[in-house]
């Protein structure tokens, strides 16, 4: 499905607020003078499919703002999260690399912008632009490393609170961005998130709340902040 409402948006590249603190779109001014008159930018509310799993190639899709869950589903119907992408993430990047299918389906979780650039494009910005080749490759890596941590994490945890406490970590860490507080908005349900950690929804339940009346973190309605850091890095090892 193609994501609806397609516009140029105001938050064009040269401007964005997010593009030093990721890997990809950090490019010198003629590169990203050249990357943002690529494509077409997007805005989509929650719930929108942008990609489905195995589905032909159209190309990638930059996240400029909002989150996007990325999941795998069994033949058996069984779905598995694999990750909630954030923005400077670049949705389908290995595919359009390689020309194959999308590995993974890519769902909007809350309003997002998007920008997306044909396959074919993307791969001739790349030709012309080693710095864009090279932060593609680091973006890869960077994907790579982070499904290498999520499945020792699922193998090699050694409890669903330990497993918790990571991910909470990871999404404070992410929602920084230079400040000091780790504040996110919990954009998963409950089952969803213990999709996430291999567990329960009663067992995610009953970690949130343990680890609020702990005074780990603290919950006001979607609003999650991570009050005690040492803590819940002493329980994710």
């Amino acid at each position: 499905m193609t994501p609806k409402s397609t516009v140029r948006s105001l938050l064009d590249c040269l401007h964005c607020e997010y593009r030093s603190l990721r890997k990809f779109c950090n490019l010198d001014a003629p590169a990203l003078a050249d990357f943002d008159s690529l494509g077409v930018q997007s805005r989509v509310e929650a719930g929108a499919r942008i990609f489905d799993e195995d589905s032909p190639v159209r190309g990638v899709f930059v996240l400029c703002s909002g989150k996007v869950k990325l999941s795998s589903t069994s033949k058996q119907g069984k779905t598995l999260i694999l990750k909630i992408a954030g923005p400077g993430d670049v949705l389908g990047l290995g595919a359009a690399i390689s020309g194959e299918r999308y590995e993974v389906t890519a769902d909007a979780i809350e309003p997002t912008q998007l920008k997306r650039i044909p396959r074919e494009e993307f791969v001739a910005f790349l030709e012309r632009h080693g710095e864009g080749s090279l932060h593609a490759a680091q973006a890869l890596s960077t994907e790579y490393r982070s499904a290498f941590f999520d499945a020792r994490r699922l193998a090699l945890s050694s409890s669903a609170a330990a497993r918790l406490a990571s991910v909470l970590l990871d999404w404070g860490r992410t929602a920084q961005c230079g400040t000091t507080e780790m504040r996110f908005t919990m954009a998963l349900t409950h089952e969803e998130l213990a999709s996430l950690i291999g567990s329960s929804r009663e067992t995610v339940t009953r970690m949130l709340s343990k680890f609020k009346r702990e005074k780990l973190i603290e919950v006001r309605g979607a609003s999650i902040r991570i009050l005690a850091v040492d803590k819940l890095e002493q329980l994710a090892v």
